[in-house]
């Protein structure tokens, strides 16, 4: 259990060591919550939808916390190539414990990510419709953090350098966000989108997160639950299994 402790604190002091780096974090879902937000109200309103505002603010939260779990897996090249993480596994610590210790160190990282987000939400005028639910969407921010932990170890794993870096940003973490429903209403869409969306799991945190904070749901809180818990728990071994065949 202290080398899962040693490793989530790492993880942490990584995080929080700079102020420059919290800023830079921030700055992609401040873009998209802002300049979105507030660009495309106007149009949302007209179309009979509401603020969309209020709308698009949970799925910028969640894609904070999408983005910081998956890259805090992928945070395994860089202990790669700085020789950490041979240092690491030489230890005599079994591996799965490292993994845990790396994964909830990570999940912690996202959740902080997705609550300054939020707090900048409040600011900007975001406004949710129970102040009480509010350790609800905690749960799904968690859930999410935890699935995308677990799916940036599984690929970390595969890594041998950064030079994959960049095919993972394109191929897999955007569409997983664009297809998320975070800021388009998933009703009334055509069949191909809606399978699309359908599968992919950030949809589900997404619907529970705005079915928290703005009691708006597609899915149903309880089935956003559910698939999300499964898929955490899935992906969990998945990612400790991968991570248990990392080679050096």
């Amino acid at each position: 259990m202290s080398a899962i402790y040693i490793l989530w604190l790492r993880e942490l002091k990584r995080y929080t060591r700079s102020r420059a780096q919290i800023v830079a974090s921030l700055g992609q879902p401040m873009l998209y919550l802002l300049v979105l937000g507030f660009g495309l109200g106007p149009v949302f309103k007209r179309a009979g939808n509401g603020n969309y505002f209020q709308f698009v603010a949970p799925g910028v939260i969640s894609m904070s916390v999408l983005f910081s779990s998956i890259f805090s897996g992928l945070g395994l090249l860089w202990d790669r190539q700085f020789g950490f993480l041979k240092e690491t596994l030489v230890a005599p610590v079994p591996r799965i414990q490292i993994m845990i210790g790396r994964t909830l160190g990570g999940c912690t990282v996202a959740l902080i990510q997705g609550l300054l987000v939020t707090v900048i939400s409040v600011i900007a005028g975001f406004r949710p419709s129970n102040y009480l639910a509010i350790p609800i969407a905690l749960g799904f921010m968690l859930l999410i953090a935890l699935t995308f932990a677990a799916v940036g170890v599984a690929i970390g794993s595969g890594l041998q350098d950064m030079q994959g870096f960049q095919l993972i940003m394109n191929f897999l973490v955007l569409p997983i966000y664009f297809l998320s429903g975070a800021m388009f209403p998933l009703a009334d869409q055509k069949l191909p989108l809606r399978i699309a969306t359908g599968i992919d799991p950030l949809s589900y945190g997404v619907d529970g997160l705005r079915s928290a904070l703005l009691g708006i749901s597609f899915y149903g809180q309880f089935t956003d639950f559910v698939v999300l818990a499964v898929l955490a728990t899935i992906l969990m071994f998945f990612g400790a299994w991968r991570f248990s065949k990392i080679e050096i």
